[in-house]
């Protein structure tokens, strides 16, 4: 087939120095990875925990650990981007702290709820904040390579967009999810949900039950099943169970991307034996023709990281149009969230047996 599916977001021409706040395990495995292979500089990081700061400065070659976010902002100004990788319930304390008109990454979700998700957008447009969200699993290679054959109109009319999970999360590794109430939808499925929306637009609505599960009795849920309302033509669906200890043959993690004329199945290879994971996968295929395998320059973990931040970068300098996940449009990621869990708590149509 020899198609050249777009993988990457361009690099932008004079990026700004990066000042991360907080140092947390995902900026450790994921944005300082991504930011060293695009070579993005980071010139210094922040977190409530001094120590924790200073050894992330010490084992990544950061120049300065700064004692307070307010240290941070006197260094820099809106000469650097701000790395928001904090807790989502603080985000809302950290932005007022930053200058006006500064680039903005904030981590995933975008507040704990839908409420704070409205008052962190409130406050980047009183502040002009030129502020995405990580929603990074839009930039991932294999999901722009979608994004892409759809432009191109190579899958015709979307028919299905399905995601399906059914594997082992070890989730003894999240120890912070305990005491939360919203556990499943809002912090995995949320990145296959802004990704639904990337491809579709938003849904009418949204059917939706998550629950927990024996195996992991410490957490809300780790089990979801979902029903994306998109009339009736195209068919949306989740159903995800991060509960199967009974051995990889029948694992499986992958997203179908369907149309009336071709079709596309990603593998999201990070889940398999997560941390470790196996490469992602891409297929392809069109009428009459047999799947075939699309290289990946890259996967989910790190490279979608190096994106969004790419974006932001860009954006900035003016080189790029948009904010492809601004706060705007993660507004919305999060609307869908919320209509998950408002969902939930409707009954179901019981049956009439008699």
């Amino acid at each position: 087939m020899g198609i050249d599916f777009k993988q990457s977001w361009p690099a932008p021409t004079a990026p700004k120095p990066i000042v991360i706040i907080g140092a947390g395990g995902i900026v450790r495995d994921a944005h300082l990875p991504a930011y060293r292979k695009a070579g993005l500089i980071t010139a210094g990081v922040t977190d409530v925990d001094e120590g924790r700061a200073q050894t992330l400065a010490d084992d990544w070659d950061i120049p300065t650990a700064y004692r307070t976010l307010d240290e941070a902002v006197d260094a820099h100004g809106t000469d650097a981007v701000y790395d928001i990788a904090t807790p989502p319930h603080v985000i809302t304390d950290i932005l007022p702290a930053l200058p006006d008109g500064a680039a903005v990454l904030v981590q995933k979700p975008m507040g704990a709820d839908q409420d704070q998700a409205r008052a962190i957008r409130q406050t980047c447009r009183d502040k002009g904040l030129k502020a995405a969200v990580n929603f990074q699993l839009r930039f991932s290679p294999m999901m722009m390579a979608v994004a892409d054959a759809l432009d191109r109109g190579l899958l015709g009319e979307l028919l299905e967009i399905e995601v399906h999970l059914n594997l082992f999360t070890p989730w003894h590794l999240f120890p912070f999810l305990i005491p939360m109430k919203r556990v499943e939808i809002a912090v995995h499925s949320i990145h296959y949900l802004d990704t639904i929306r990337a491809l579709a637009g938003n849904p009418n609505g949204v059917f939706a039950r998550s629950i927990g599960d024996p195996r992991a009795p410490e957490f809300a849920q780790t089990r979801t099943s979902a029903i994306l309302d998109y009339g009736d033509r195209l068919r949306s669906t989740m159903t995800i169970n991060h509960n199967h200890p009974f051995g990889r043959k029948f694992q499986s993690a992958w997203l179908r991307v369907e149309g009336s004329e071709g079709a596309m199945m990603g593998k999201f290879g990070v889940l398999y034996d997560y941390p470790n994971g196996e490469p992602d996968e891409l297929w392809f295929a069109r009428k009459d023709t047999d799947w075939e395998q699309i290289p990946l320059r890259g996967a989910w973990f790190v490279d979608a990281f190096t994106g969004t931040m790419r974006n932001v970068q860009r954006f900035d300098a003016g080189e790029d149009d948009a904010l492809y996940t601004g706060v705007e449009d993660a507004y919305q990621t999060m609307a869908l969230v919320e209509a998950c869990f408002r969902a939930m708590e409707k009954p179901a149509e019981p049956l009439i047996l008699d």
